[in-house]
């Protein structure tokens, strides 16, 4: 048997690639939109892609199990758990085998048996490995996709906060304490495979180590600690984070299937600003260097979203789906971000350009002043310069700097009317990356005289709230 770890940073997000080495016949699951990673791995190990299985319809990504079918033929496994809502669609010139409670399906000589694990979502499975063609009668793993992380478990409020299914929180929230019971019930020494790490929204507490067994996250997860219910439920639902916008649109996207890669738009390259002066009047436009070069000076409308580890974050909240969308990029970097955006189901990139070369050929540039906390107090203890905070709710929760608002960024383009049209503006975030991009949504929209805070609110912690103590 051969398995093979993915891990998409942006993304937070785990794949695997389970093969057996006897047939050469193998699966990937939880597969992400770049299946090339796949391809690569199982070509140099002599397998083929003989199959797909899928945990649930992904929220947070673009599942690449469609890809691989309509490239290699692979069979896809998915769930047939869950009421109409949550079945998958469009399956019909697809090979595939719907899966229940119990079923199993072999990968050559290997053993997936279904587990049905709602609590995250309704139609959530998680797969049982044997490895019979090792001589093993017994499983050695389970992969548990969005139902079981490393020192987490899945938030069970996403259909209700992000796809708008009132009620589903709840009842989410009690599933998921019956399917740790289940869980409870497997072998210690099973090895845990999950689907997410550190960072993800799917979580509030993931771990950043890779798997785990089910002997320690019964020790050390906090959500395995529980034998009550309504107690579970409470401390599950609470503290959870905002959930990116974008994951109502991966959940329809991934029902119905997403454009294949064959068929998607190629961007054309712009090398004139007056092709950049058309895309400004009516579409967005997003410069993606660093926070630092672009406050120092941008071209006036655009938004800047780094191209970092939280760039497709980011780009989900921010980004209009239905809208055509430009790129300034820095040379050499067109396929990453392309794969990024794509990843996350933004498939409407339909202009880019160098933003060097766009900075030599516009004339009037923007900037904004990135200030110390130290500098800035006495202004902000006046009320000279209104802050904004655009951090997440329980950040504010735990503790804010006096007279601020709050307005969390990704919710700031619909937001705006509460940010003050006639005075400074001071935007704040933890550490100052979220309240950069903040402060070039302000400017494209119009509200010009913004500083960054520098080091955020910890730093304002540190450098002011400390030393008045």
């Amino acid at each position: 048997m051969l398995l093979r770890y993915f891990y998409d940073e942006k993304l937070a997000h785990a794949s695997y690639l389970v093969g057996c080495q006897k047939t050469g016949e193998s699966v990937v699951i939880d597969a992400s939109r770049d299946i090339e990673q796949y391809i690569e791995v199982a070509e140099k190990e002599g397998l083929k892609l003989t199959a797909t299985a899928e945990t649930h319809i992904h929220a947070d990504f673009v599942a690449g199990s469609r890809e691989i079918a309509d490239r290699f033929g692979a069979k896809m496994y998915v769930s047939d758990e869950g009421d109409e809502n949550w079945k998958y669609q469009n399956l019909e010139n697809i090979d595939h085998q719907l899966l229940k409670d119990g079923d199993k399906f072999k990968i050559g000589n290997l053993t997936l048996e279904t587990m049905h694990t709602p609590g995250h979502t309704p139609e959530s499975i998680s797969f049982i490995l044997t490895d019979n063609g090792g001589g093993a009668d017994r499983p050695m793993g389970i992969f548990t996709g969005d139902f079981v992380f490393v020192g987490d478990v899945g938030r069970p409020d996403l259909l209700e906060k992000a796809a708008g299914y009132e009620g589903t929180a709840d009842a989410g929230a009690k599933d998921m304490f019956v399917s740790l019971e289940r869980f409870k019930q497997l072998p210690d020494y099973l090895q845990v495979w999950p689907a997410h790490g550190a960072g993800s929204a799917c979580g509030k507490a993931l771990g950043a180590i890779p798997s785990s067994t089910v002997g320690y996250e019964k020790m050390f997860n906090w959500a395995l600690q529980f034998d009550d219910e309504a107690t579970f439920v409470k401390a599950l639902l609470d503290g959870q984070p905002e959930p990116p916008k974008y994951f109502a649109v991966m959940k329809r996207v991934n029902k119905v299937g997403p454009a294949l890669f064959k068929d998607l738009q190629v961007p054309v390259e712009a090398t004139d600003a007056s092709a950049l002066h058309e895309w400004l009047e009516n579409d967005m436009v997003i410069d993606t260097r660093a926070s630092s070069e672009f406050g120092d000076r941008h071209i006036a409308g655009t938004i800047n979203i780094p191209f970092n580890k939280s760039f497709t974050n980011w780009a989900g909240w921010l980004v209009n789906y239905e809208a055509p969308l430009y790129l300034l990029i820095e040379e050499g970097n067109l396929p990453a971000i392309l794969k990024a955006l794509r990843s996350i189901g933004i498939d409407n990139t339909v202009g880019y350009m160098n933003v060097n070369a766009a900075l030599e050929q516009v004339s009037e540039l923007e900037s904004y002043e990135n200030i110390e906390p130290a500098t800035i107090q006495e202004k902000v203890e006046k009320g000279d310069i209104q802050v904004l905070d655009v951090r997440n709710q329980t950040e504010w929760d735990e503790g804010h700097i006096a007279g601020a608002i709050h307005v969390m960024l990704g919710t700031l383009p619909d937001r705006l009317d509460e940010v003050p049209q006639d005075q400074p503006i001071l935007v704040q975030c933890a550490a100052g990356g979220r309240s950069a991009i903040a402060a070039s949504v302000l400017q494209a929209k119009g509200i010009k005289n913004v500083t960054n805070l520098l080091g955020g609110y910890s730093r304002w912690k540190t450098d002011v709230l400390e030393a008045v103590k």
